[in-house]
């Protein structure tokens, strides 16, 4: 499987695998814009045993947006 992320504004990408759109890879910033964190999510709530691989919930957060990209495989990033 093969992931890439597409920006679409600032702080937000689809994240496609294989050539379909199946998730998003987003940016909160709590409301002082102190806390940030990544969220990578499945736009379907497929079952545990449906989930396309690393996903083992719904939703999985990281600190950085370069460490939510290596825990899906090294995906590639396209800003345009």
């Amino acid at each position: 499987m093969t992931y890439t992320l597409h920006r679409l504004a600032a702080g937000s990408y689809d994240l496609v695998l294989d050539g379909v759109i199946v998730r998003s890879v987003v940016r909160e910033v709590s409301a002082d814009g102190g806390h940030r964190a990544w969220h990578a999510e499945l736009l379907d709530h497929l079952p545990p045993d449906r989930r396309p691989s690393p996903f083992l919930e719904i939703e999985h957060a990281f600190p950085t947006l370069d460490a939510a990209t290596v825990w899906l495989g090294g995906a590639t990033v396209l800003n345009a």
